[in-house]
């Protein structure tokens, strides 16, 4: 199997082991047929955006333990749908993103620049 890209074209970088994070709850935004949300983009989460996701129906805050979901909370690192990202940038509530762990697949739904506006520098 071929190593995941992410959007700058490098090897996709792990996104976050705990929580554990992930369609395939491999720590990775990695992505496949069966992943029809897209779940590419991998964000640090803030409490705007865990707001506007439970206005929205899909409350990431409340731990769920009979799926093994701990809840997250603002700094945490999460794989979140390419999709309720670019909703979350129409609505000023997008949290950051961290290029290098977020799967190339993502800017086939997000625009790379947007992508690139909310990037956080991990870097440094």
């Amino acid at each position: 199997m071929e190593p995941s890209l992410n959007v700058l074209g490098g090897p996709l970088q792990p996104c976050s082991n705990e929580p554990l994070t992930g369609f395939f709850r491999d720590g990775c935004c990695n992505t496949g047929p069966e992943d029809r949300g897209s779940h590419t983009v991998c964000v640090i989460v803030n409490a705007e955006f865990l707001a506007l996701s439970k206005y929205l129906g899909n409350d990431l805050s409340t731990p769920r333990p009979e799926f093994h979901f701990p809840g997250l909370k603002p700094g945490d690192h999460w794989c979140l749908c390419a999709a309720r990202f670019l909703q979350a940038a129409q609505e000023f509530a997008a949290p950051q993103v961290v290029l290098e762990a977020t799967h190339a697949r993502a800017a086939e739904i997000v625009p790379l620049e947007l992508l690139r506006a909310h990037a956080v520098d991990t870097q440094s």
